[in-house]
């Protein structure tokens, strides 16, 4: 039985590349940047514009926009569905994107509002036992990315529903109403005294306050509204009718380029056209745009594998497929 040596299939006088040897020895090599879609904080570079569509989509969105009504883009993983809502933020100028991201658990309300009763309790019991003044309601009432997004204002604000198929069947249902009517309640809020008209309740937004009059929330101009969806349920055909739909193909080879140049330069794919082809034969198999550039990055980076090798070793643990 032979033992694996960690430099097998990388050049041996690329010492950038391998940061970590597997020798068992300390060192502290410098770290090379991220790449621009994996950078945080104050070195976040990730531009909206890098989206790259047609003009066909192009006028699917427009549409939308004009119609107020909500955008549900369906493709495969990687084709940009989720990188769409930013590219409407940043081109319209709408502020950054509010997003909820749906799994088998989210329900209407947790997008819209939640209550903290428990922490309402705790507060009072306090102020009581020192003598001080309670918090007010609106201190325990946060909106959600749905609610934040149906806040009245001049400009709409751009929502991200991410994966709406993950969620319970009757979710999209559940939604109809909200979108129809631009509106929804805060019960806790509603059944306080008429005095007691106006609440400044929290947002979604970090440090965001919105004012709340007798428990409703009403939208003046529709968010622009993007639902993606992996196709992996059928939608009721009312919520569908409700919807702008636009199908996003899985990309072919020059559309690919493209997806390419825009990440990582347009002289990324000079040394990469076998990757591009390796990625071709089996994306099939359930490899998806991202992970091109990834493989595209990497080989940038001084890996030095050939494509086969590089796709199977990296794309393979990366996308879980065979």
């Amino acid at each position: 039985m032979t033992s694996h040596d960690p430099s097998e299939g990388a050049a041996a006088d690329s010492p950038g590349w391998r940061l970590f040897r597997g020798d068992h020895v300390a060192h502290e090599p410098p770290f090379p940047p991220a790449p621009g879609w994996r950078r945080f904080g104050a070195e976040a570079d990730r531009p909206a514009e890098r989206y790259v569509g047609t003009a066909e989509h192009a006028d699917v969105i427009n549409a939308a926009i004009h119609l107020r009504r909500p955008l549900l883009v369906t493709g495969n993983p990687g084709t940009g569905k989720t990188s769409l809502a930013r590219v409407i933020a940043h081109e319209l100028s709408l502020g950054p994107v509010l997003r909820w991201s749906v799994n088998s658990r989210s329900t209407l309300q947790d997008a819209l509002y939640r209550y903290d009763a428990v922490g309402r309790l705790r507060e009072s019991h306090l102020a009581r036992e020192l003598g001080g003044d309670e918090a007010g309601i609106g201190t325990f009432v946060r909106l959600g990315p749905l609610g934040t997004a149906l806040v009245p204002r001049e400009r709409p604000r751009v929502l991200l529903v991410d994966e709406l198929d993950k969620g319970d069947a009757d979710l999209p249902n559940d939604l109809l109403t909200v979108f129809e009517d631009g509106t929804f309640e805060i019960p806790e809020l509603s059944r306080l005294p008429e005095d007691e008209p106006r609440h400044r309740v929290m947002t979604a937004d970090p440090g965001g306050r919105a004012e709340v009059t007798r428990g409703i929330v009403t939208c003046t101009e529709f968010p622009v509204v993007v639902i993606t969806s992996n196709a992996e349920r059928e939608f009721p055909a009312a919520f569908l009718r409700r919807c702008v739909r636009l199908d996003l193909p899985a990309p072919d080879p020059d559309r690919l380029r493209e997806v390419v140049a825009a990440h990582l330069g347009a002289e990324a794919m000079a040394g990469a056209e076998d990757v591009l082809r390796t990625f071709l034969a089996r994306e099939a198999g359930g490899l998806a745009t991202d992970q091109l550039l990834n493989a595209v990055y990497l080989r940038g980076a001084g890996l030095d594998m050939s494509a086969d090798h590089l796709v199977k070793s990296v794309l393979h643990q990366l996308g879980g497929t065979g």
